[in-house]
């Protein structure tokens, strides 16, 4: 399929009309793997009316920091969905993730990525493997927000919102029920990040409840990393925040037999991305040496999700019949392989067998709903993740009692910085109550072995009378700091929520 015609692809069923549909060929081996999912497509009676956007490396490099051009936006907020090849991040300084870009802008909350092995032919030590990872798409360290504060220290926000915690923790719960799963699991590090973390999993619990028939785990994530590699068959549905998601489903994709193989589906509320889930691979472009599988299962959620169950079912069929013959592409090739193929023939070879179904694997079929008819779970949720309405809670009492000040101050000792400090704080209803640096408290009691930058997190807070603490009160602090020959780089309010202290606690706190 020449990527300048872009035809209206037939349909097995006249009357349903085409649905536009956003397709960027990417880069590398991007525009190979577009042309032969399209040809199945178009083989398989897909009723899509495709509308080329130009992303990526090129995009970049004509001067568009963020891969993406003005013009594209509208075919994208136009279709609401996006079936998108991978794309190349140039090199350097200056050039943003187009994939953060496209989920943050349109509001792609939920990335959904099922991991299911294909034994005996596709090779792996985890045969009954059959998990999806819904990950958080929109915040945590992803939220990309990094300074430079030091000569020595840099820094990325963490950033959690309870919003969107809601989000993907109810759209990883609606995804389990409509699709039959038995049990979704959490996945945080909130022993160590109590608040941000710690947010996510109490989210988790409260939404949780609410879905009795679902069981529900807990896992910190490292343990649950080293059993995912280890032991998939106890896992189900795993949700997760960003980062976390983002390792979490590309071990899964890789333990299942290839990363390859797995596509994904990032949902919102008003728009859908479907991709996969590897990248652009340049060092294998041009050769129709790549596999198109990702893509094609990406292609079949997207199929699912805008009402065209019946042709993704056929299209999957195909593919799994095309499996159980041995026809691979290289990275699959293994004992069961009959016939290495190259990504146009690989194509060639599913097109051959629509209409056809595996004789060993599970056969696929799809509910008008988009609910899973088979085990493997290989369909992005049309679930939406709004569920029953939750009630409306007043917000909480929010009281100044402090504030934290990140001071650069290179080559001096903790308690001649804290002498520097506290002479700022006289006349305020604050008082220099701990430094800490590296998150290490060095500062009062500090040990001689601790090893510090310069890079100083000073903490003032209010004593018996946190009430007295306003705006005033620190601006009045940093003017006195700055006359004292301090270097404050960032601050940090200090609040509690209904009394609870709303910032994490230094050692000895």
């Amino acid at each position: 399929m020449k990527r300048d015609a872009l035809p209206l692809l037939d349909s097995l069923q006249p009357g349903m009309p085409a649905v536009p549909v956003a397709v960027a060929w990417g880069d590398g081996i991007g525009p190979e793997i577009m042309d032969a999912t399209l040809r199945i497509l178009a083989a398989a009676g897909a009723r899509i009316a495709p509308q080329r956007v130009d992303i990526g490396e090129q995009v970049y490099l004509a001067g568009h920091s963020a891969g993406i051009a003005p013009e594209a936006w509208d075919v994208l907020r136009s279709t609401r969905v996006l079936l998108k090849a991978p794309v190349t991040t140039p090199s350097g300084g200056g050039f943003k993730s187009l994939n953060v870009t496209l989920r943050k802008t349109l509001g792609l909350y939920a990335n959904v990525r099922p991991c299911t092995a294909y034994a005996p032919w596709v090779a792996t030590k985890h045969p009954g493997m059959d998990v999806v990872i819904v990950r958080e798409n929109e915040e945590d360290l992803y939220a990309g927000i990094e300074h430079r504060q030091t000569a020595e220290v840099y820094q990325c926000l963490k950033l959690v919102s309870r919003p969107g915690c809601e989000r993907v923790v109810r759209h990883a719960f609606e995804y389990a029920r409509a699709h039959g799963r038995r049990k979704v699991t959490c996945m945080v590090k909130d022993n160590i990040m109590k608040l941000t973390d710690g947010l996510f999993y109490r989210v988790f619990e409260e939404i949780g409840a609410e879905y009795p028939e679902i069981a529900k785990d807990r896992m910190i994530v490292d343990i649950g990393a080293a059993r995912l590699a280890t032991r998939p068959e106890r896992f189900d549905v795993i949700v997760t925040p960003n980062l976390y998601g983002d390792i979490l489903s590309d071990i899964a994709a890789e333990v299942a037999g290839s990363v390859g193989l797995a596509g994904s589906a990032n949902i919102g509320t008003g728009a859908a991305m479907f991709e996969a889930i590897h990248g652009s691979a340049p060092d294998i472009a041009g050769q129709d040496a790549a596999n198109p599988s990702g893509l094609l299962q990406a292609a079949v959620m997207m199929l699912v999700h805008i009402g065209q169950p019946q042709v993704a079912a056929t299209i999957r069929n195909a593919w799994l019949r095309t499996l159980e013959d041995g026809l691979h592409t290289a990275d699959m090739a293994g004992p069961a392989t009959r016939l290495t193929l190259g990504t146009a023939a690989f194509a060639q070879a599913v097109i051959e067998r629509l209409g056809q179904a595996p004789t060993q694997l599970p056969t696929s079929g799809f509910g008008a709903e988009g609910s899973a008819r088979h085990g493997s779970g290989q369909v992005a949720s049309t679930v939406s993740g709004a569920g029953p309405a939750r009630a409306a809670k007043a917000p909480p009492a929010k009281q100044l009692m402090g504030v934290d000040v990140f001071v650069d101050a290179p080559g001096i000792a903790p308690d001649a910085l804290a002498a520097a400090l506290a002479p700022a704080a006289d006349g305020s209803p604050m008082s220099l109550s701990m430094i800490t640096n590296r998150g290490v408290k060095v500062w009062p009691n500090g040990l001689p072995e601790t090893f510090c930058t310069d890079h100083w997190r000073c903490r003032f807070l209010a004593g018996e009378s946190p009430a007295n603490v306003g705006h005033a009160d620190i601006i009045g602090l940093l003017s006195r700091l700055v006359a004292a020959g301090i270097d404050p780089i960032k601050t940090e309010y200090l609040c509690s929520f209904d009394g609870e202290p709303g910032f994490s606690l230094g050692q000895g706190q």
